[in-house]
């Protein structure tokens, strides 16, 4: 299911991401469920896997990421699982990036206290296109907006 949700082309054009194949999604996700140091939760909406939220060390800072199924988006469930994730991870700074092109993102993150430090032009790899992107860091652990 998680294969099929990163293969969503309007999703992958949101995110401003690139597709992986079956094997490298595949040896991706043995990395992350491997790794004691990641905190990854699924995210349930109407009894179904809707997708993934976590926490996890990048370039030596804590950040959170989430990947959303687009048949869940604009109901409030990845604010709603970013803020469950927030009471679960103590670690503070937490730090995200979201592409400028991509508001909801960016809102949810603002909903649950992360404020806007900047932005910056990402370089391309292979999962992500270069892009500007919003970078977010949340350091009041209660400084969550509503959840609406």
């Amino acid at each position: 299911m998680l294969f099929r949700h990163q293969l969503d082309p309007q999703a992958n054009r949101m995110a401003v991401a690139r597709p992986r194949d079956l094997a490298t999604f595949t040896t991706h996700w043995s990395k992350i469920l491997g790794d004691p140091g990641v905190v990854v939760r699924a995210i349930i909406a109407d009894e179904r896997l809707a997708g993934t939220i976590s926490c996890f060390r990048s370039d030596g800072q804590d950040m959170v990421g989430f990947w959303i199924a687009r048949d869940y988006w604009g109901r409030g469930i990845a604010t709603r699982a970013m803020g469950l994730l927030l009471e679960q991870v103590e670690a503070r700074p937490l730090h995200a990036r979201a592409a400028r092109s991509n508001p909801a993102s960016i809102r949810v993150l603002e909903r649950n206290g992360f404020v806007i430090t900047g932005y910056r032009m990402s370089p391309a790899n292979d999962r992500f296109p270069a892009c500007e992107e919003a970078v977010l860091v949340l350091t009041n652990p209660t400084a969550r907006h509503s959840r609406s």
